[in-house]
């Protein structure tokens, strides 16, 4: 199951927990995960209309106004009686939010002493939306770029400009943009929460939809339905396995380097985390040949693969395109063979030997490629 959250009137964590609670999460799963983790807190969910359209704002009750550590937080998760992903989950977006508010502040994680994560409705929001995500048997979350509002806020360190200091920060790398009321669209809690479980960014992906949660914000806004949308469906696959996902294409086309240097930059960036990189010979301006390089990596990579092949490169621009691809489900196998461990690339209904080990066998072996490949791609289909 997937699932797209609309974050166009920006997000925060009562109103993604009152989608996943409109989608069918019931409250009382909640307020159980919140027991474990010592906190006593009721949620109250009610059925309201922002701007005419209907949602469910979720309201959380409790007494508990510590104000705990990141420390605490995580050492109360880490032994509570919960599922090892609602666990997992729910600890790297309290992390995040830790580190967030301490690079804010100028100090380590372990230092941080804040009301923020501490309050006990972040509590229940954070724990809750990894609750209802699991509960509904989301296993990829893609999100729309972030709405975060304009105007000022006021927090207990004073007058601030919207965005809220740990909200950037929790944002970076994240597609935004600001507006387009004057209200506070976006807060830390639902920062931490898109960084924590949004695989990627983007328009609608090919699904099924299976249903649709609308959760409500604390007001409402002069022209803007405040309001998050999460819609859960099945992907439409291409194939049995395949899902669909967002990925960046850099382009540049350059005339000023070898083809021996073009191919290390490219080696440069495929060790930097590249998806894939490829070249080929172009004819450019005044009969120059030049060299074109596209790299392909993830919406969260760009910028910095960017800044790479500028580096690597020397190039002085860099064409950027926003696409979707096809994803066969992959893995890498070990395969014992006549010459030991191999890995293979298994997917989409074949196996492929490595190409490092089938160079590395034919160098040790004294063979030929063409025959070390043959011979491991026969393995591979008697298998």
């Amino acid at each position: 199951m997937i699932a797209y959250l609309d974050c166009s009137s920006g997000i925060s964590g009562d109103k993604f927990l009152g989608a996943l609670i409109d989608l069918g999460l019931d409250p009382a799963r909640v307020e159980d995960a919140c027991a474990t983790v010592g906190l006593d807190a009721r949620v109250v969910a009610e059925r309201t209309t922002r701007s005419g359209i209907a949602g469910v704002s979720v309201e959380i009750l409790s007494s508990d106004t510590t104000w705990r550590t990141w420390e605490t937080i995580r050492a109360r998760l880490e032994a509570a009686a919960l599922p090892d992903p609602v666990r997992a989950n729910a600890l790297r977006a309290f992390r995040l939010l830790a580190e967030a508010e301490a690079r804010v502040h100028g100090v380590t994680p372990t230092e941080v002493h804040f009301h923020e994560i501490g309050a006990a409705d972040t509590v229940a929001d954070l724990l809750g939306v990894a609750v209802g995500l699991a509960a509904l048997d989301v296993e990829r979350l893609i999100c729309s770029p972030v709405a975060l509002g304009a105007g000022t806020i006021e927090i207990s360190h004073g007058t601030l400009p919207v965005p809220a200091p740990a909200t950037s920060e929790l944002l970076q790398g994240i597609p935004v943009y600001g507006g387009p009321v004057e209200f506070e669209l976006t807060t830390p809690t639902g920062a931490a929460l898109v960084a924590a479980h949004a695989s990627s960014f983007g328009p609608l992906p090919p699904m099924s939809p299976v249903g649709v949660g609308r959760g409500a914000g604390g007001r409402e806004l002069a022209g803007l339905p405040n309001i998050a949308t999460l819609t859960l469906g099945d992907p439409l696959a291409l194939g049995a396995d395949a899902t669909i996902g967002n990925v960046i294409t850099l382009t540049t086309s350059i005339d000023h380097i070898t083809p021996e240097h073009a191919a290390f930059a490219c080696d440069r960036l495929i060790e930097a985390g590249a998806l894939d990189v490829w070249q080929r010979p172009i004819g450019m301006k005044k009969g120059r040949v030049g060299i074109e390089v596209d790299v392909l990596c993830a919406p969260a990579d760009e910028q910095r693969l960017a800044a790479l092949l500028a580096a690597e490169t020397g190039t002085l621009g860099i064409r950027v395109a926003r696409l979707e691809r096809w994803e066969a489900v992959r893995d890498v196998e070990v395969r014992d063979t006549v010459w030991g461990a191999v890995r293979f690339k298994v997917g989409a209904g074949r196996a492929r030997a490595e190409h490092d080990d089938i160079a590395a066998i034919a160098a040790r072996e004294g063979l030929a490629y063409r025959e070390v490949l043959a011979a491991l791609e026969d393995d591979a289909a008697g298998e």
